[in-house]
């Protein structure tokens, strides 16, 4: 999983937006950022009103910041909590806001997982 979105995934929204710089991001960096494929980003497009790239003269999609936040949501939903679209729709539609407090166990399995890579890092070098 890609770094940013690995510590992007456990702060509460309003921190997200102080560690997105630009205005405009490609279909490469959002798939990067979720360590997902860019034909989920496209599925969830079509899936979720709430995404709504601007798209440049060629065609290709431009995410926002509020698209990513957006993201940011729909992906706890569907892959941490293991919600159906559907279930997560229908979070969405009541209103869902994700907890500022993150689940200890799970940001001691993430902070393991980042130290693994870090060593194996280190060991490259």
């Amino acid at each position: 999983m890609c770094l940013l979105f690995s510590l992007l995934l456990y702060m509460p929204i309003s921190e997200v937006d102080m560690k997105l710089q630009k205005l405009y991001y490609s279909m490469g960096e959002v798939s990067e950022m979720f360590d997902v494929n860019a034909s989920l980003i496209r599925f969830w497009e079509k899936e979720f009103s709430i995404i709504k790239p601007k798209k440049n003269k060629k065609g290709n999609r431009l995410f926002t910041q509020k698209d990513i936040k957006n993201f940011q949501i729909i992906y706890q939903l569907v892959k941490v909590e293991g919600y159906t679209l559907e279930g997560a729709k229908q979070q969405l539609k009541k209103g869902y806001k994700p907890q500022n407090e993150p689940n200890k166990g799970s940001v001691v399995s993430m902070l393991e997982e980042i130290k693994k890579e870090l060593l194996l890092i280190q060991e490259a070098l």
